[in-house]
């Protein structure tokens, strides 16, 4: 995962916590909702991220055990 993907997902998540909080504090439940979704966006960007960099390790892995036959 690129450091921009990054920080980028780790600003969603905690502008979504922050919503969040503020529609616990004044009973927004929109607004804790559309918190709630943005943390969950964040972190489905990271885990296909993490999926996306380690399918090409092993990419390049099996590229550098080819190369040595």
């Amino acid at each position: 995962m690129g450091t921009d993907d990054n920080i980028r997902n780790k600003a969603e998540k905690a502008t979504g916590r922050a919503k969040e909080k503020v529609g616990d504090v004044t009973g927004d439940e929109d607004l804790r909702a559309e918190g709630q979704e943005q943390q969950g966006a964040a972190k489905a960007r990271e885990v296909a991220d993490e999926a996306k960099d380690k399918a090409t390790e092993a990419i390049n892995k099996i590229k550098g055990a080819s190369k040595r036959d």
